[in-house]
């Protein structure tokens, strides 16, 4: 008989807690999860889902000038904001409901509230003590809000998919992800935006020629991009709000939103009082098995603000259950060569290394690049290029990075991900035949080095 309620307790029902709680009743854990917010976490809250919502939403307009290239006439367009956000709300709460279905079938004891630590074996939800063999903490990242006068005006990309309304003007300070990814949706649905970065310039550990092609392409479709530039303060000024800067003219806009990243949600869960070690920004200290400084205690996903990706953190979910209750031996997860996407317009997607990187890592490399207006844009007008790029390292012949800013650029850069991360080289690039007219072929027809 034991004196453990479960055999794993998951503080945070994101996408990596709720693998690893799956995963492990599948194992035959007794399993417990606790969610102070809603089930699936960001990604589907506030995330991924109704991000890339949004992106379709945004690219409609575009669509519809392009289409006229192409011989489609008729009137303008008019979007409804208060029509996508009913839909889009209505998706989110089917998948709610969907994760909920999945954690019941698992047999998986579904707690709502937030749950804090009391000792190493112990958590509390609703008042109500729970003790487990081992606690997985999966709490995910929360917003950062820069330290300035009237941040509290500032919205956050919490916030920002619950906008009752869309305003004329924005302002958008940061230059991550998020900020460009918001930059293109707001320009994309018919709002004036501007982005603020104190940066030189955005994308910081992205490919640098990639980066200032990208923001060449979003200031020829009207985005205004403001690099080393800092915010000073932020002020109500009658219906809208003004935006002081030292670096340029003051700007005004019906919504400010912030996107200066995003810190690990660790405030508040009693980690300290036990024991658990924490970097400074708050992110748990974990070794290569996930185990914090106490040896009950695990911790996945954004919460360690290692690679913040939903399919990294469903990976380490899934490697923790096997950790603990599987009998097979364990294929540890691989941080390398993960592929990612920027869900601007046009997207950038990556693989592996940048070219500085590679420069630093590799006594020689040849860089492999094309620059091209895509088929589609001949007809359409628009002046939008593509730009893909190829980093071999010359001794071996092996692909050590690839880059691209184009359409479906997401989409193309999954495939050459597996090629990459299977270790293959130029020649097999070379020798694989393309599918044409696509701007996926420009990866297998690239002959020269670029230098």
């Amino acid at each position: 008989m034991t004196d453990f309620d479960f055999d794993l307790f998951v503080i945070g029902a994101g996408s990596g807690g709720i693998r690893a709680a799956r995963v492990s009743a599948a194992l035959g854990a007794r399993v417990a999860i606790a969610e102070a917010r809603y089930l699936g976490g960001t990604c589907v809250n506030a995330g991924c889902i109704p991000k890339k919502l949004l992106v379709y939403a945004s690219h409609y307009a575009e669509e519809f000038r392009n289409a006229a290239g192409y011989g489609w006439q008729g009137r303008e367009a008019v979007f409804d904001w208060r029509t996508f956000l009913k839909n889009k709300n209505n998706e989110i709460k089917r998948l709610n409901s969907i994760y909920k279905k999945l954690l019941d079938d698992s047999q998986v004891t579904v707690y709502k509230g937030k749950a804090t630590l009391l000792d190493a074996h112990t958590v509390q939800v609703n008042g109500r003590r729970l003790r487990a063999r081992h606690i997985l903490v999966a709490t995910g990242g929360w917003p950062t809000r820069p330290d300035l006068p009237g941040q509290e005006r500032l919205l956050s990309s919490n916030e920002f998919f619950h906008l009752e309304r869309l305003p004329e003007r924005v302002v958008i300070i940061g230059g991550g992800y998020i900020a460009v990814e918001f930059a293109c949706i707001l320009h994309g649905l018919g709002v004036a935006t501007t982005l603020l970065y104190r940066g030189e310039l955005f994308l910081r550990g992205f490919d640098r020629e990639m980066r200032a092609f990208l923001a060449a392409q979003l200031r020829r479709k009207g985005i205004k991009l403001l690099f080393n530039t800092r915010v000073e303060r932020i002020r109500k000024h009658d219906d809208h709000y003004r935006v002081d800067s030292p670096d340029t003219d003051t700007l005004a806009a019906g919504v400010v939103v912030c996107a200066t990243g995003r810190h690990p949600n660790t405030a508040g869960l009693g980690l300290e009082k036990i024991g658990v070690e924490l970097e400074d920004n708050g992110a748990v200290i974990v070794d290569s098995g996930y185990r914090s400084s106490a040896p009950s205690i695990y911790a996945i996903g954004d919460v360690t603000d290692k690679l913040n990706l939903t399919p990294v953190a469903i990976a380490e979910g899934t490697e923790l259950a096997q950790r603990l209750f599987g009998a097979q031996p364990v294929t540890p997860v691989s941080y390398d060569e993960t592929p990612t996407c920027i869900f601007s317009q046009p997207e950038l997607a990556t693989v592996g290394l940048t070219e500085e990187e590679a420069r630093r890592k590799h006594t020689a490399i040849h860089v492999y690049r094309s620059c091209f207006t895509p088929l589609k844009h001949t007809l359409t007008g628009s002046g939008e290029q593509t730009l893909i790029k190829l980093i071999v390292e010359r001794d071996t012949d092996k692909v050590v990075g690839a880059h691209i800013v184009g359409a479906d650029a997401g989409e193309i850069i999954q495939g050459i991900a597996i090629a990459i991360r299977a270790g293959t080289t130029k020649a097999i690039f070379d020798s694989t035949t393309g599918i044409h007219p696509t701007t996926a072929e420009e990866f297998v027809t690239l002959r020269a080095p670029a230098e």
